[in-house]
């Protein structure tokens, strides 16, 4: 074989830089990016074919060759790996870029270790794929020219010359002592040394201080036959400026040279270096993105939980103790709701920060998702040492955190579990930390607190529950039991109130202070409340068909229902699905929904009233409401809570009942009493100016064919009376 000298070279005629025509083939089942992807890759010179199949694909390729394939990952009738199968085993030379949605590492380096030019992650942007095509398609081109030039390389020295000093891999040869005899002219451009400054000297000159031992191994083992190739990965200087900080690195395949024709030594070694670098750097973010959160670049769960089981395996060996926190900001949904998603990545990587400069060296931050983060503090030789990093990570947060819509103080709710005391995996540690920071949560939040093995019986009886409850719809396991309102003076019902109940299939029936809180945290609440509306709708509607046409139906709202928006509609619509006149349904709303002050809420219950509906406060006065609030909401109704009947024996004797009912007429509202359960009650409220009660001395809550009852004789409410 001739070796190249070092003089200039010209490439031979005909084979100069022309402008190429490329065939590219689409493969996804996207119809939509098919059509798109012609427009934005668009340049002479190059024309498009499409498919949405692996089999369409082969078909295509097997009846011409293409430049170019740009293969989706997924598709209906295969991954786009088989189609990479299919190409090496036919020995194809089209170059493939993968387009893939997947978030898994593998997917990413089992692509690229299949021969795939090129990984683009979705979501991308235009620009960084026509990047990735044209460098591909001048990569394929480069290779395109070098893999025709090899077929005449017995027929013209001139052109192996050309293909060696213009291909884009580094190619060179060492003599027998290691040292260049030739460089090819790629030097230059990846690594920054002059060719010549380098001949003679030893190939290790090039090698990174942490690989040398590995490349001299491989150039001195005896076992090394001349015509034996080996494959390795090496880090080479780079000549930037005066120094050789900076390296690329490179795939090297070696082939060892004969001395002669016919003898078994070797007289050095033919090399030939391709960069890498790209595809390192690549792999590395994959690497980084699967196991890092990426807008606050912390551990994600998986991390975590390699790190914890590491942690876990060190602590069994040294009979040591370690903590696990889960901590969840609360509130965080009224940030993203109030403010908008932006403004709620910054506080997440705000309180990020915050929650890192608390921890201690070892420790690790670790973000699940949403707005949830755990910490793992290895080492910790009593639980006193976990509490003081709960107090330290609370109180960091006291300052407020700077926003662009202005200052937030955010808080947090903090469970921690020990090893060994609360689970030995780390599948125990984690669950249980969780469900002690779910207790915290439900005491008032902003605070930390240890598991207890008897959270964990709550814990499960609270899941059962809200299993059971997201299913109770479906099994028509609701209904609704009615409690007459009735007027003292008139002896008569003039309204019904329609209360939930649900007949649970083991636990008998429950109250709806049972399952109403887990019913809006679990943000099912918007449906049993419609379909509360459309029972109790469809009730009335039966009733007045009968003749009770004044009756009045009262029907109890959540303050979640008032986030929905389409509340109003939704129930409008209801009342014209049954033909009933507005006047006749009466909608019961907390004062926690007034004490909020929020605009659209206040919005909404004046669109009830303009729509012809009554709204009642339902017990009035245990809140903190104030004249202002009933001026903001034009309520027509005040219902008496029963704590201040239960303990009412006299007219004079409740000073509250007196104020409810001066500010119903200053108001001119109406006044319903509940829970009137004794005659002394319902006398010293008839005093008082309350005429319409409810409660357990005319009527506990019934089914509706008992209520049917009442109202054919509504004078057994007050027999004996």
């Amino acid at each position: 074989m001739s070796i190249p000298g070092d003089k200039p070279f010209q490439p031979p005629k005909g084979l100069g830089p022309t402008e190429p025509d490329f065939r590219i083939l689409i493969v996804d089942d996207d119809p939509v990016l098919r059509r798109t992807f012609p427009h934005v890759l668009a340049h002479p010179g190059r024309s498009f074919d499409e498919t949405g199949s692996i089999a369409e694909a082969v078909i295509r390729l097997e009846q011409q060759h293409y430049d170019l394939v740009l293969l989706d990952y997924r598709l209906p009738d295969a991954s786009g790996l088989t189609l990479l199968d299919w190409l090496v085993e036919r020995r194809r030379d089209e170059a493939v870029i993968i387009i893939s949605g997947e978030d898994a590492i593998d997917a990413a380096i089992g692509a690229l270790r299949r021969g795939a030019d090129d990984y683009v992650r979705k979501p991308y942007h235009v620009a960084q794929l026509q990047r990735a095509v044209e460098s591909t398609l001048h990569k394929g081109a480069l290779e395109k020219a070098n893999r025709a030039m090899s077929q005449r390389l017995r027929a013209s020295e001139q052109l192996h010359r050309y293909l060696v000093e213009s291909s884009p891999d580094l190619i060179f040869t060492l003599d027998a002592e290691g040292r260049f005899s030739y460089i090819n002219p790629r030097i230059k451009p990846l690594l920054g040394f002059e060719r010549n400054a380098l001949m003679r000297r030893p190939f290790t000159t090039l090698v990174m201080p942490e690989d040398i031992d590995r490349i001299c191994n491989l150039l001195n083992q005896p076992s090394r036959m001349p015509g034996e190739s080996f494959n390795v990965e090496l880090r080479l200087r780079c000549n930037r400026g005066s120094g050789f900080d900076d390296c690329v690195t490179v795939s090297l395949t070696g082939l060892p040279m004969l001395a002669q024709p016919g003898d078994g030594r070797s007289s050095g070694l033919y090399g030939v270096a391709r960069d890498i670098s790209e595809r390192k750097r690549a792999e590395e973010i994959i690497s980084f993105q699967a196991y890092h959160d990426q807008l606050t670049h912390l551990p994600n769960r998986v991390l975590f939980k390699d790190r914890l089981e590491l942690a876990i395996a060190q602590a069994q060996r040294r009979t040591g103790a370690l903590a696990v926190m889960f901590i969840d900001i609360d509130r965080f949904k009224l940030v993203n709701d109030t403010y908008g998603h932006a403004e709620g990545d910054a506080l997440l990587r705000a309180i990020a920060a915050r929650l890192s400069a608390t921890l201690r060296r070892g420790d690790t931050l670790a973000r699940l998702g949403g707005d949830e983060f755990t910490i793992l503090l290895p080492d910790i030789k009593v639980p006193e040492d976990a509490e003081v990093i709960a107090t330290k990570i609370l109180d960091t947060l006291a300052a407020p955190i700077r926003l662009s819509q202005g200052d937030y103080r955010a808080t947090m709710s903090i469970g921690i579990a020990l090893y060994p005391r609360d689970g030995t995996t780390a599948e125990d540690l984690t669950r249980h930390a969780d469900i002690a920071m779910y207790q915290v949560k439900r005491s008032g939040k902003n605070a930390f607190r240890f598991f207890d093995p008897a959270l964990n019986t709550h814990h499960h009886e609270r899941i059962a529950l809200e299993n059971d409850l997201r299913n109770a719809l479906l099994r028509d396991e609701f209904e609704l039991h009615y409690q007459p309102q009735v007027s003292v003076t008139r002896r008569q019902i003039v309204g019904m109130e329609a209360l939930l109940r649900w007949q649970h299939p083991v636990l008998g029936p429950l109250s709806p202070n049972a399952f109403i809180q887990v019913a809006e945290e679990l943000g099912v609440i918007g449906e049993i409340s419609r379909w509360v509306m459309n029972e109790a709708c469809t009730q009335l509607a039966s009733w007045r068909a009968q003749g009770h046409t004044g009756l009045r139906m009262s029907v109890n709202l959540s303050p979640l229902d008032f986030d929905k928006r389409d509340i109003v509609g939704s129930i409008t619509d209801c009342l014209s699905r049954h033909a009933l006149p507005p006047g006749q349904i009466e909608l019961e709303i907390t004062e926690s929904l007034m004490m909020n002050d929020t605009a659209d809420a206040a919005a909404k219950v004046r669109e009830l009233r303009s729509a012809g509906l009554s709204v009642a406060i339902d017990d009035f006065g245990t809140g903190y409401s104030a004249l202002a609030y009933l001026q903001k909401f034009p309520i027509s109704t005040l219902k008496i809570d029963r704590s201040f009947v239960r303990d009412l024996d006299g007219p004079n004797t409740n000073p509250i009942i007196s104020a409810i009912t001066g500010i119903a007429r200053g108001f001119a509202l109406d006044i319903v009493a509940e829970g009137v359960e004794q005659p002394e009650q319902a006398a010293a409220l008839q005093l008082l100016g309350c005429d319409v009660m409810q409660g357990y001395w005319f009527a506990r809550p019934a089914p509706a064919h008992e209520a049917q009852q009442w109202l054919s004789q509504p004078a057994q409410l007050f027999a004996g009376h």
